[in-house]
């Protein structure tokens, strides 16, 4: 396991009103698209590694597995702070915890991870994270 620092970075979002089911709250499918662009916003912003970065040395990610605890609904026009950190690196991976926090009254929405897994392109398997991306993220 690789030691990291745990910075928590954090996105703000707007609930639009394609997110909102027949129960007029945000579909739980919705929770996981708003963590994934978080972490595509962070990646840029925040470790100075755009997901094209990834791709272009031949390099994406793909959920393993994820888990949501949801504590309070989200509703058409709120304002959402995604916040994100590295939990875990493993060879091949890494475990993204998260929290969506509604910003009118600071109340987390939900909060869970997600396990991803790196693979190469080419061969469509799991590949070894190498030390230039182990570093950018251990900040």
């Amino acid at each position: 396991m690789i030691h990291l620092n745990k910075s928590k970075f954090e996105t703000i979002l707007q609930i639009r009103p394609d997110d909102i089911d027949m129960n007029q709250h945000v579909h739980s499918s919705k929770y996981i698209d708003y963590v994934l662009a978080a972490r595509f916003d962070q990646m840029e912003r925040c470790y100075k590694m755009p997901m094209s970065e990834f791709m272009a040395h031949g390099y994406g990610w793909v959920i393993r597995n994820t888990f949501i605890e949801f504590k309070r609904p989200l509703v058409l026009g709120d304002s959402i702070k995604v916040q994100t950190y590295i939990d875990e690196m493993q060879k091949d991976g890494v475990k993204v915890h998260f929290e969506i926090i509604k910003t009118a009254n600071n109340k987390v929405a939900c909060s869970g991870y997600f396990n991803y897994t790196m693979i190469d392109f080419k061969t469509g398997k799991a590949a070894l994270i190498p030390d230039w991306i182990v570093e950018r993220y251990c900040i």
